[in-house]
């Protein structure tokens, strides 16, 4: 991939970031949101997807660990867009942090840093993300189909009754999270289009 395009990927995710922030509160940058303490929370759920108990028999579940990974960057973007810099700014300076190689090979070392940087310094660690997302086989363009994914899935969610309680969760069976993955996987994610694309996907399987 190359710089340009992973600065149009980054892009395209911070502005959809801004706007599912701007769907839940129009004043999302001055309500004092504790987007830091969402990162080192998901960070311990994603912990226990990976396996780190040495008294048991533990098997990492890539698929979940990349999910929660994916949570989190919707965290680590929201604090990024509260530094006040522009969009460009932000994308050019996260494309270089993402393209950084390290050399820890402890999935658990490199998710205690991204924790780390976010209780002590309530800041999000590209890099520390960047190292996470490597051990766990995952690129820049596989962050961008699921993130795009899930951003598309929590607009969904908005306007089927998410915030009222009328959402409809478990769909023919699986949960929407699972469905999505399907979608998500059977789109073209370099089409201009993807993110409508995934929301007509997911209202032909909505149950109601």
């Amino acid at each position: 991939m190359t710089n340009a395009v992973a600065i149009q990927q980054l892009e395209q995710m911070l502005s959809l970031q801004d706007a599912m922030n701007t769907r839940v509160s129009e004043t999302w940058r001055e309500n004092g949101y504790e987007w830091y303490r969402a990162i080192w929370v998901e960070c311990a759920e994603m912990l226990d997807h990976h396996g780190w108990k040495w008294w048991k028999h533990q098997e990492i579940d890539v698929a979940q660990v990349q999910l929660e990974l994916v949570d989190i960057f919707h965290f680590g973007l929201s604090l990024q867009l509260m530094a006040g810099d522009s969009v460009q700014d932000i994308a050019a300076k996260l494309a270089q942090q993402l393209a950084t190689e390290s050399n820890e090979s402890d999935f658990k070392i490199a998710l205690e840093s991204l924790a780390s940087a976010a209780v002590t310094h309530r800041s999000f660690d590209a890099i520390a993300f960047a190292n996470c997302m490597q051990l766990m086989q995952m690129d820049l363009n596989e962050l961008f189909r699921q993130y795009v994914g899930k951003n598309t899935l929590n607009f969904f969610r908005q306007d089927h009754g998410y915030k009222e309680g009328s959402y409809i969760k478990v769909w023919h069976g699986e949960e929407d999270n699972e469905v999505l993955a399907k979608v998500v996987n059977d789109l073209d994610v370099s089409a201009d289009d993807f993110q409508q694309q995934v929301y007509a996907a997911l209202k032909a399987n909505y149950p109601a």
